[in-house]
């Protein structure tokens, strides 16, 4: 069984650079994050100010849909630091977090949860993005 291609991903450089210290921080010290770190790696890389306005980024604020529940809510992908536990606050650290970083509108992708479980999710729309409100340093 072949596994399918995900989307490409475009990542903003200040979100790599300040992801990859969080991984080497002791936050991210108990936490799997080979699926995180193999997302990065395969990213495309850009400029903050390059990035398209339909991509999910750090602190971005975007509307998914579960494909299995047909559920759909309003997140926002933060630091583990602002994961405060407000309903909504998706840590970048989460699994689901992991998934959502770089994914554009209009995409859907299948991400792992524990126990063997897939989560499918489709991006509905992003109603803000740091990078295209021109809050460049967050």
């Amino acid at each position: 069984m072949t596994r399918p291609i995900p989307p490409p991903l475009v990542l903003s450089r200040i979100d790599v650079q300040r992801i990859e210290a969080l991984l080497e921080s002791p936050a991210a010290r108990d936490i799997d994050t080979r699926g995180l770190e193999a997302e990065l790696e395969r990213a495309e890389v850009v400029e903050p100010a390059d990035l398209p306005a339909d991509v999910v980024s750090m602190n971005s604020t975007a509307r998914v849909r579960d494909l299995d529940s047909g559920e759909t809510r309003e997140v926002t992908l933060v630091y583990p630091r602002d994961a405060d536990g407000t309903p909504g606050r998706v840590s970048i650290l989460a699994p689901i977090g992991s998934a959502l970083l770089g994914l554009r509108v209009g995409e859907t992708i299948d991400w792992p949860l524990p126990g063997g479980r897939m989560s499918h999710l489709e991006l509905l729309a992003i109603h803000y993005q740091p990078e295209h409100a021109g809050d460049l340093h967050r």
